[in-house]
């Protein structure tokens, strides 16, 4: 592949990092519809933005490498076709939190949409066990014959690595951020109050 190859270190860690942003998405959502925890919450809003970016990463590094390892930029195959999905969950996800004027529904929808997400995202993650499909072999756990030259693992490794760091640090960025916009409203509710008074 020569230098293509250079896309796939960005490529792969890209796609498992967003894979496991849903994941994420999805636990957290159902823990919100259970127990309805802020934090549960938050967690899913942020690594839902935070996801976003790693599924958009995705979606423009596989052409890019598809070009010339395939000849052609796009395939309507079934891990193509699932991830673009799991893009327009994340798009979805993020629309209805902004959008929708009550917060308590804004919550209970996102978290619908963010476990619908968690199932494609499994699917996404499968869909090369279970279809043959145009996409490479799995590379983690695909059974004899597949995976990466072994001299390959350690730089996959380590864009992995550095890519859930800066997903983790975001997603705790966000959680912060969500806190403190909130104790500011409650400080100028508060204000308001007693200056009404």
């Amino acid at each position: 592949m020569g230098e293509a190859q250079r896309i796939f270190y960005v490529h792969f860690p890209s796609g498992m990092t967003a894979i496991i942003a849903y994941g994420i998405v999805a636990l957290a959502s159902v823990a919100y519809l259970w127990k309805r925890s802020q934090f549960a919450d938050d967690l899913a809003y942020a690594a839902a933005e935070v996801g976003f970016i790693f599924c958009s990463c995705v979606l423009v590094t596989g052409p890019l490498w598809a070009k010339p390892a395939w000849g052609i930029w796009w395939t309507w195959e079934a891990r193509l076709t699932s991830t673009f999905v799991l893009w327009l969950l994340f798009i979805a996800y993020l629309m209805l939190r902004s959008y929708v004027v009550n917060p308590g529904q804004a919550s209970t929808l996102g978290a619908v949409v963010g476990i619908i997400g968690g199932v494609d995202a499994f699917i996404d993650y499968m869909a090369i066990r279970w279809w043959r499909t145009q996409h490479p072999q799995p590379v983690l756990a695909g059974g004899p014959g597949s995976g990466l030259d072994p001299r390959m693992w350690r730089t996959v490794f380590v864009a992995w690595g550095a890519f859930l760091c800066l997903f983790f640090y975001l997603v705790r960025q966000r959680i912060r951020l969500a806190e403190a916009r909130r104790e500011l409203a409650q400080l100028r509710r508060q204000a308001e109050l007693e200056s009404g008074a």
